[in-house]
């Protein structure tokens, strides 16, 4: 059955906003977990990302190239690339009420929808992109959509230097694994957010290194174990202004997933100086209060997107063609996003039993 074109959604008018926009609150580790190279979609529970082992002089790391993952969790579950998500989350969490949620996704959904809210937070300009939105109950699922998963970068081609930057500054901790992924929950507004992001890296709290939060240009971000600090990998040639430069380009990736520290790595030609660490806490919360509007666009967008949704049967594709100032909104067809036991969590009647069985 051919998709159906069932609304628009415009770009929030944000000319009277108030200055003050609504605030990242109550962030709390939820869950983690590794891929694992296999014939079939496996992932090691709770997962752990590479160890942060800078170099103390420069050195010398390769061009990119080979395969890389652009979304890896369809790449490696297609049938449902948000599977992952649920299950780690119940492996370390069996009983949390997902019930209480109002949005789980990607980080790079939310990025994108920024992007539309505001096109100068894009460093590449204004990119079309679409999302897959299931409703079930109260609780919405923003799915990742691209048009390529992976790519393969040629020997003779060149694509910058950040993949391999990130194997020659880091030790693999979870043997033949091929990628880290954490699950944070925290509230936006009146949201209540489950978001999951890929992560490069931990600073192990013990070890005479300095703690800190690490995360890579390329867009894999770290955050928190009890032992741990994890942090923004940035790999770029040196330029003049860098600081403000970096924020601009990745304040808005930083502020997603609350990554309070970040790493500078500049190079010549593939030659890495040893890398720079700083604190940016500071840096992300004058971005959130110098956004404020745009944060505040970004809720009522998202409302509006679930309410779009709702309204047809929960299902719906959001799609943005790079140059308008609107969403499309399409009737999603084919199979559901998740498999059916991961249903009955997100069902107000299994609330309502358990509530009765209570009393007996």
């Amino acid at each position: 059955m051919a998709s159906i074109r069932i609304a628009d959604i415009h770009r929030p008018d944000l000319t009277n906003s108030e200055k003050i926009g609504p605030s990242i609150t109550d962030v709390e580790h939820l869950s983690s977990y590794n891929w694992i190279e296999s014939s079939t979609p496996t992932i090691a529970v709770p997962g752990c990302p590479p160890l942060w082992s800078p170099a103390k002089t420069s050195k010398k790391v390769a061009k990119d190239s080979g395969l890389i993952y652009i979304a890896q969790n369809a790449v490696r579950h297609p049938e449902s690339s948000l599977e992952p998500l649920f299950r780690s989350l119940y492996i370390e969490n069996p009983l949390y009420n997902i019930r209480l949620v109002d949005l789980i996704t990607d980080r790079n959904n939310i990025r994108k929808l920024l992007s539309f809210i505001n096109p100068n937070l894009s460093k590449n300009g204004l990119e079309p992109f679409t999302i897959g939105v299931e409703v079930t109950n109260n609780t919405a699922i923003f799915c990742r959509m691209e048009a390529e998963t992976c790519m393969f970068i040629g020997p003779h081609e060149f694509r910058g230097y950040g993949h391999e930057f990130e194997k020659a500054f880091t030790t693999t901790q979870v043997s033949a694994s091929t990628g880290h992924y954490r699950i944070i929950s925290y509230n936006l507004g009146d949201l209540k957010f489950i978001v999951r992001y890929e992560t490069d890296a931990y600073v192990d709290e013990l070890s005479g290194v300095q703690s800190r939060n690490v995360e890579l240009e390329n867009g894999s971000l770290l955050s928190m174990m009890k032992t741990m600090s994890l942090s923004q990998l940035e790999s770029r040639s040196r330029l003049p202004a860098e600081s403000k430069l970096v924020m601009k380009e990745e304040g808005k990736q930083l502020w997603v997933s609350q990554t309070p520290n970040l790493v500078r790595a500049y190079h010549k030609g593939g030659l890495f100086e040893p890398p720079e660490v700083e604190a940016v806490t500071r840096e992300i919360t004058k971005w959130e209060e110098d956004h404020a509007s745009d944060l505040r666009g970004l809720v009522i967008l998202i409302k509006e997107i679930i309410r779009v949704a709702r309204e047809n049967d929960g299902n719906a594709v959001i799609k943005y063609d790079g140059r308008s100032d609107n969403l499309e909104v399409w009737r999603r067809n084919g199979s559901k996003m998740l498999p059916d036991d991961l249903y009955s969590k997100l069902d107000n009647k299994m609330e309502s039993a358990q509530a009765i069985g209570s009393d007996s």
